[in-house]
């Protein structure tokens, strides 16, 4: 496991902004963790069987867990680029199934649908930690 200037920007970038945004979400009110909520339950049904509140904290939570994780200088790249990987895969398909984010029968969003289809930067960012290879030095 070596350093790599280019992980380490965009393990920065990625990591303090999902780690921001779960610190915001610790004060979320009933009423946005269960819209909140209804978006997820499009993908994860299951996510129907807990309660806004515990939802939110949940989802709260698992933001700065996997922030922290990303930002984590010993975890491998590879393994904040899965993790990573995941996480934006559940946001993407947030934003595809929920209705009225795309323009009809595209993917292209609508303008309510910008401000999601914006986190395509992370999945972005989980391909190039994933696929990072170090370059070989020769041996004369």
């Amino acid at each position: 496991m070596g350093f790599s200037i280019s992980n380490t920007a965009l393990r920065l970038v990625s990591g303090a902004f999902i780690l921001n945004t779960g610190i915001g979400k610790l004060s979320l009110t009933e009423e946005q963790a269960a819209g909140l909520q209804s978006s997820a339950q499009r993908v994860i049904p299951q996510a129907a069987k807990l309660t806004p509140e515990q939802f939110g904290s949940g989802l709260s939570f698992s933001e700065i867990a996997l922030g922290s994780l990303i930002l984590t200088p010993f975890i491998p790249s590879r393994l904040a680029g899965m993790a990573l990987g995941v996480f934006s895969a559940g946001v993407l398909a947030t934003y595809l199934k929920a209705p009225g984010m795309t323009e009809p029968g595209s993917v292209r969003p609508t303008p309510a649908g910008t401000a999601m289809a914006k986190d395509v930067w992370l999945a972005g960012i989980a391909v190039a930690l994933l696929f990072h290879r170090k370059r070989q030095t020769r041996t004369s």
